[in-house]
């Protein structure tokens, strides 16, 4: 429906933080924290859609939350309903862990969009500007709606975004909650150098590099990352730089292409029913 503002609308924290271009460095970290997950791994490893198009597959982790961020209530509960059917066949006995892997699991729904949500507001407040602990929690609120759509029993997951935070800083700390599967090392690959559209190229080679060296700690021991303070001196400079810099930026070149559309749409009056038509003829 034409002038649709969907679940949100432009007022919300799902707009404000969902519509910055920096997603995709939030985008390419949560997927390295997923993957790290072995039944996570397992699911992917089962589809193997990471592998067909690793383009797509971290496009994918981040088209839900803009399809239900973004766009129409009927777009958003489509889109929801499409990865529900394909979670329903995902599942089954992990080789690896020797786990039970279930894409319709909570826990397992839950680490997906925690990170996710995580990783989203990270780069929000590097890129853009602090948020209040008030923000953050309308964040999550908010959030929890897209969580309901794809099936994350809202009414067991953390009511805070600081205690998501530590429920998923909890989890990675357990012994072999995290582990080092071949997914993981393909999608670190992907991440580290794997191919990306034309218009991506020049920038993606940052972006991989920030994606790695914010990860928490357990995250970078799974995948062997090394760091130093030579390294995060140049990753908080080039993010401060962006910072600095956004202000001055077109839309083109700080918001992504699904917020300007929904921008476009809403400012557009809606149609007239033929009933109201008919009163003018």
């Amino acid at each position: 429906m034409i002038g649709d503002p969907g679940y949100f609308g432009p007022q919300s924290m799902m707009w404000k933080i969902n519509k910055e271009i920096t997603v995709l460095f939030g985008g390419a970290r949560a997927l390295l924290m997923h993957a790290a997950h072995p039944l996570i791994a397992a699911g992917a490893r089962q589809t193997s859609f990471y592998q067909r198009d690793p383009w797509k597959r971290l496009i994918r982790t981040l088209s839900l939350q803009n399809s239900v961020t973004f766009g129409t209530k009927q777009e958003a509960d489509e889109s929801a309903h499409r990865i529900n059917k394909l979670h329903e066949v995902i599942k089954g006995k992990d080789s690896v862990s020797g786990g039970i892997y279930d894409a319709l699991d909570h826990e397992q729904l839950l680490w997906v969009h925690a990170c996710l949500q995580i990783s989203s507001i990270y780069f929000y407040e590097k890129t853009v500007k602090k948020l209040s602990v008030e923000e953050k929690n309308l964040y999550h609120q908010e959030n929890m709606i897209a969580a309901g759509l794809v099936l994350v029993d809202t009414k067991e997951m953390p009511q805070t975004h600081d205690e998501l935070k530590d429920w998923v800083t909890t989890k990675s700390r357990e012994k072999d909650y995290l582990i080092v599967t071949d997914v993981a090392e393909d999608v670190k690959d992907i991440i580290a150098g794997g191919p990306v559209p034309k218009h991506i190229k020049p920038i993606w080679p940052f972006i991989a590099f920030t994606a790695f060296q914010t990860l928490p700690q357990e995250f970078k021991d799974i995948y062997g990352i090394k760091t130093s303070k030579f390294k995060r001196v140049i990753v908080n400079l080039n993010l401060g730089m962006l910072k600095y810099t956004r202000p001055f930026l077109p839309p083109f070149f700080r918001l992504i292409a699904p917020a300007r559309w929904a921008n476009q749409r809403i400012k557009r009056k809606p149609e007239l029913s033929f009933k109201e038509k008919s009163k003018f003829m």
